[in-house]
C-alpha cells in the first residue's frame, strides 16, 4: 500500500468505530441541564443554546488537550512506559464519571485492537508488542507489588495504537481532539441544541481548526522525556459538570 498510515487514519476518525465515544457527553448534558439551556426549557432560545454550546465545546477541547493528550503523546513517543501512563492517569482523574467513561473507551479500544486493528500494524514495531503485551496483562489483570492494576485508560492506549498503526504525533494528536470535538457536537444534536447542518457548520469552522492547532501547539512538548508532569486540568467546572450527570433527574447519556 502507497499510503498506510492515511487508511489508518481515515479508519481511527470514522464515526463508526466502536469505541462507544458516543454515549458519553462529556458533561454537556449536565451543563446544558444546570443551565436550563436544554430542549426541554422552553425559555431558552436557539441563538442562545448554541452559544453556549460553542463555549462549552472550546472549554471542553481545551480541558481534554490539558488532561489527556499528554498522555497520548507520551505513549506515542514511548509506548514501553504504557502500563505506567495507564496508572498515572488513573490516580490524576479525581471525577468518578469521567474516570469510569476513559476506561469504558479503553477497554473498547483493547477489544477492537484484538479483533481488527492488529492484523494490519506491524508485529515487529515496539508499539504493536507494548499494546499486545498490555492486552495479554489486563486479561489476567493480577495486582503488581505495589497492589495496583490496569484500568486500560483511553487517552495513552490511543497514543500506542496509533504509533502501531504508522500514525505521526500531529496526527494523532489533531485526530484524538477532532474525535472528541465531533462526540460532543453528536452530543449537541442529540440533546436538540442544534440540527445536525449547524453541527458540521462547527464541524467544519475555522474556529474549530484553530482551537485544535492552538492546543497541540501548546502541548506539543508535553509528554517529553519520562513524564507528563505538565498534564492539568485547565478547566475545572468541567469535571463539575461530569461529576453532576449523575444527578440529573433524567439523563440520555451515561455521562
Amino acid at each position: 500500500m502507497e499510503n498506510p498510515s492515511l487508511h489508518a487514519l481515515l479508519l481511527l476518525s470514522d464515526s463508526q468505530l466502536p469505541l462507544g465515544s458516543f454515549a458519553f457527553s462529556s458533561g454537556l448534558e449536565s451543563f446544558l441541564g444546570h443551565k436550563k439551556l436544554s430542549n426541554t426549557h422552553l425559555s431558552s432560545s436557539a441563538s442562545a443554546r448554541i452559544a453556549a454550546f460553542q463555549g462549552f465545546l472550546e472549554q471542553s477541547v481545551a480541558n481534554v488537550s490539558s488532561t489527556a493528550l499528554p498522555y497520548v503523546l507520551a505513549a506515542h513517543r514511548k509506548p514501553e512506559t504504557l502500563q505506567d501512563l495507564d496508572n498515572d492517569f488513573d490516580a490524576s482523574t479525581p471525577c468518578t464519571v469521567a474516570r469510569r467513561a476513559s476506561i469504558t473507551q479503553g477497554k473498547a479500544l483493547i477489544a477492537l485492537w484484538e479483533k481488527a486493528l492488529s492484523s494490519s500494524a506491524s508485529t515487529t514495531s515496539s508499539a504493536s508488542k507494548e499494546v499486545a503485551n498490555f492486552a495479554a496483562r489486563l486479561k489476567s489483570n493480577t495486582p503488581d507489588s505495589f497492589g495496583l492494576q490496569l484500568q486500560a485508560h483511553f487517552p495513552a492506549l490511543f497514543g500506542a495504537v496509533c504509533a502501531a498503526l504508522g500514525l505521526s504525533a500531529f496526527d494523532t494528536s489533531y485526530m484524538f481532539l477532532l474525535n472528541h470535538a465531533k462526540a460532543v457536537l453528536s452530543a449537541g444534536v442529540r440533546a436538540s441544541v442544534m440540527g445536525p447542518y449547524q453541527s458540521h457548520t462547527i464541524m467544519a469552522s475555522a474556529n474549530l481548526q484553530r482551537w485544535i492547532q492552538d492546543c497541540i501547539a501548546r502541548e506539543a512538548t508535553v509528554g517529553e522525556g519520562n513524564g507528563v508532569e505538565r498534564a492539568a486540568v485547565t478547566v475545572p467546572t468541567m469535571d463539575l459538570w461530569m461529576g453532576r450527570h449523575e444527578l440529573l433527574y433524567s439523563r440520555i447519556f451515561n455521562s
